[in-house]
């Protein structure tokens, strides 16, 4: 037996890329197809993102 007969077989290794792996996406989910967001979110997040910006301007003068 020779040492090339023992020794471990190296090279590359194909790795399936998983979108929902990506290390620049944070907290991301795995949805259908056709799933879609509910306008409700968008709603919320106008609301939401308004209340702060008054909120904000309430804290300087001469507004």
């Amino acid at each position: 037996m020779s040492a090339a007969m023992n020794s471990p077989k190296t090279g590359q290794i194909a790795v399936p890329i998983d979108p929902a792996r990506r290390p620049d996406v944070l907290l991301r989910r795995r949805m259908p197809e056709d799933h879609q967001v509910s306008a409700w979110w968008m709603i919320g997040a106008f609301v939401a993102v308004s209340a702060a910006v008054i909120g904000l301007m309430n804290f300087f003068p001469g507004g």
